[in-house]
């Protein structure tokens, strides 16, 4: 291997090694559906689907979108597709109509694989309004004007619809292709080959297809699970989506890497996270901080034993310094991480480590992974800072994507000439080498020339008692530019006001940083990977106070 921080196989070859390696260890469980799967019967699983898909036509280097929750064989499809070098396009569960519409266009997407609904979302009334010839025309034969690249559309699930080819049928169709046939086609797909699409969540401007390739989620999936001294006795608990990176590489990838149980959850919910971490013994727990507050807040918390649970990941926004020592004390994960990164990075750039000191571990995101260089730089010249200087961070080596599918201006903006990433976020490295995020660079709050980084206020104000979360926006001001704005979710029992807010504020912030404008909220507008959308906060913010 050229540089030992690279795992150099295919995602392939990395699940037939732990399968060989761990034969009759638990790899899948869905604790609900009472579905469990070792890695032979995974991994041979895998190998049924691949030969079906190749069956019905699906050839190396087109793509297979999947419009799914987390259900059985979405797994199974990842890999399924690695090893017939088709490229697993992930789509967003709360996508609607017209994303749906763009996505499919964008990415030339041949192949569509669907499940019937996500919440209230149906999916499958979307796709038949979308694609009305599936009602009409030959399976596998689709010639629709809207979408001149799409050839088949799947069901990943039981049941049969007009149009489509169900899981019992793709499974069926394996006869069809030989050991040696599928062997071959193994064999041809290269590390550096693209195998995932993820398309970024649009909650700025339209989303792009971020090309990742086996190499990039490989590698970066190996050491995420390495510092967590994940190995072959770990059950990891993921109830966080597969279409995002925290769950296909944070959770699938670092488990398979390393020979740990995944126990995977359909969609979020804290009772049957805390259930199923119970009854699994899980040792480490994923998620997102509003669904580990979900958890920590919920009135039957107390009735459950996180005693088996020791690790983790709590990624995906800014994690509150509050909650972080609240899973660590309350819930036993004493040797929790946080990552930090972006889908265009495989995704993680940083990572604590479980022997890092709680401030480090409470306070920062950890330091560059290996084989990752991170600096900070200007945001507008791009000169690099000194230590302790905030700026925009950056990051350079073999997790950078290959670039946006068919956006090579996007591309060009986000990757400069040298080859670092361009990531959006502010932050500040010490004198170590650990890095801090302080906000995102076009979240920054400007008030009459004062910059203000949201992180910090909502900092503070998560240790006001009676404050279960908070969120800071901009809000648009004639006089200042922009004027603080905080949405506050109260915790139960608690009956604070805005103005009580702001007086516990007074002589503990600086004047200017204190929120003008607060609103007290149930919810936060989320999207499906449980990230905070915070230019819908801003939206809100301007309706809700047009004089400002």
């Amino acid at each position: 291997m050229a540089d030992r921080h690279i795992i150099d196989k295919t995602l392939g070859q990395i699940l037939e090694q732990t399968a060989a390696d761990y034969p009759d260890h638990d790899a899948v469980v869905y604790v609900d559906r009472g579905f469990r799967l070792t890695y032979s019967q995974f991994d041979a699983v895998v190998d049924e689907l691949a030969k079906g898909l190749m069956a019905l036509g699906v050839e190396p280097g087109q793509k297979v979108a999947v419009w799914a929750s987390n259900v059985p064989y979405w797994v199974a499809l990842q890999f399924a597709t690695a090893k017939i070098g088709a490229i697993l396009l992930t789509v967003n569960t709360h996508y609607q109509r017209a994303e749906l519409d763009y996505l499919l266009k964008q990415s030339e997407t041949e192949n569509l694989v669907v499940a019937d609904r996500f919440r209230d979302n149906d999916f499958l009334d979307i796709v038949y309004e979308l694609i009305p010839e599936l009602r009409t025309q030959e399976r596998g034969h689709l010639h629709s004007p809207r979408f001149p690249h799409l050839r088949r559309v799947f069901f990943l699930d039981q049941e049969k619809h007009r149009g489509m080819y169900s899981i019992p049928e793709v499974l069926a169709m394996s006869r069809m292709v030989s050991d040696e046939r599928l062997a071959a086609v193994k064999a041809a797909q290269k590390p550096d080959d693209v195998v995932n699409m993820q398309y970024t969540s649009g909650t700025t401007g339209f989303p792009k297809g971020v090309m990742l390739t086996h190499k990039s989620i490989g590698t970066n999936g190996y050491w995420i699970g390495k510092h967590q001294n994940l190995g072959p006795d770990d059950r990891v608990c993921l109830p966080v989506p597969l279409f995002h990176c925290f769950g296909c590489v944070l959770g699938v990838m670092a488990a398979v890497n390393h020979g740990s149980c995944m126990v995977i959850l359909e969609e979020f919910d804290p009772v049957m996270v805390m259930s199923a971490v119970e009854q699994e013994r899980c040792t480490a727990l994923y998620g997102v901080p509003t669904m580990f507050i979900a958890a920590l807040t919920h009135r039957l918390f107390d009735k459950f034993d996180f005693s088996s649970l020791r690790t983790g990941i709590m990624a995906g926004s800014p994690c509150p310094v509050k909650t972080m020592r609240e899973v660590m004390e309350r819930m036993n994960m004493r040797e929790v991480t946080i990552c930090y990164g972006l889908t265009e990075n495989s995704p993680v750039m940083t990572q604590t480590l479980p022997d890092d000191d709680v401030r480090r571990r409470t306070e920062t995101v950890g330091k560059a992974m290996p084989g990752i260089e991170v600096k900070i730089v200007d945001p507008e010249s791009h000169v690099e800072l000194p230590t302790g200087t905030i700026g925009e961070v950056c990051c350079r080596g073999y997790s950078v994507m290959k670039g946006y599918y068919n956006m090579p201006e996007a591309t060009a903006q986000a990757i400069d000439h040298d080859g670092w990433l361009h990531s959006g976020d502010l932050g500040v490295l010490d004198a170590d080498g650990y890095l801090a995020i302080t906000g995102r660079y076009k979240d920054m709050i400007i008030r009459g020339g004062e910059n203000i980084y949201p992180l910090e206020v909502e900092e503070f104000i998560r240790h006001i008692p009676g404050v279960r979360d908070v969120q800071v926006v901009g809000v648009p001001s004639q006089k200042y530019g922009e004027q603080v704005g905080a949405f506050i979710q109260l915790a139960e029992g608690a009956d604070l006001t805005a103005e009580d807010v702001r007086d516990l504020c007074r002589g503990q912030i600086s004047r200017y940083k204190i929120p003008k404008y607060v609103a007290m909220v149930e919810a936060y507008p989320l999207t499906a990977s449980g990230k905070v959308q915070k230019y819908k906060l801003v939206e809100q913010a301007a309706a809700l106070w047009p004089n400002a």
